[in-house]
């Protein structure tokens, strides 16, 4: 993928991200389009993050910290606008993915254990969410370095179809639609082809993170205002 492509998609994600909230705090339910595009937001967000470690260099324990320490700060918006405190919100979601991959990295494999097996109890989208980023990962580890393969790519001198097509990254998007209750988040695969557009799309760093806290406590205040 581009450097562009990939904040391309975190840039469709958030506007489908923040619909969905939209919906949630302000209480008003099923809203066509507008809801069936909100669980494509996740996905995306979990497999340009999975690319984005398996890249030469990455520091996945540094993706860990940051995320678990945006988490935490998001905590006290997140509790306030969703109105309960768990599940814990999305950014710890994947600061559990990002541990986990840490851990396999360095093959700690308690550590493994906690991230991917007990700490989805109490984060959003559970172990689908977490499963997803980390089958991501290791398929663009190691087999693919594009993203129209996550929608297959057979190669018939290979006779393992784990090898050449990214069946776990399969296995987990079934999960995650289950987990949603509807099929939806399927669509993400195709919308990742975006990512091999060659645009310019400075890295938004850190804003998204900003952005999240900061969209999250002004809904919940425009949603007590209204309710006031």
């Amino acid at each position: 993928m581009t450097s562009g492509g990939r904040e391309l998609l975190k840039w469709i994600a958030l506007v489908l991200m923040t619909g969905d909230h939209v919906l949630t705090v302000f209480g008003l339910g099923y809203v066509p389009v507008v809801s069936e595009l909100g669980r494509v937001a996740f996905p995306v967000f979990g497999l340009v993050m999975a690319y984005n470690l398996a890249q030469p260099g990455a520091d996945a324990g540094k993706s860990a910290r940051r995320l678990a320490l945006w988490g935490l700060f998001a905590t006290p918006a997140a509790t306030l606008a969703f109105g309960q405190a768990l599940p814990l919100n999305v950014l710890l979601t994947f600061a559990a993915a990002a541990g986990c991959i840490w851990a396999v990295e360095r093959r700690q494999w308690a550590m493994a254990a906690l991230m991917c097996i007990i700490a989805p109890v109490v984060v959003d989208y559970a172990w689908p969410g977490v499963w997803l980023v980390l089958a991501a990962w290791a398929w663009f580890k190691n087999h693919g370095r594009r993203m129209h393969f996550l929608l297959g790519s057979w190669d018939w001198r290979r006779q393992r179809a784990y090898l050449v097509l990214p069946i776990w990254v399969w296995a987990c998007m079934g999960l995650l639609c289950l987990y949603n209750g509807n099929g939806w988040a399927l669509l993400a695969l195709p919308v990742m082809a975006l990512g091999e557009l060659p645009v310019r799309i400075p890295r938004g760093g850190r804003s998204f993170y900003a952005y999240y806290v900061g969209h999250l406590a002004l809904l919940f205040v425009l949603a007590a205002i209204v309710d006031g």
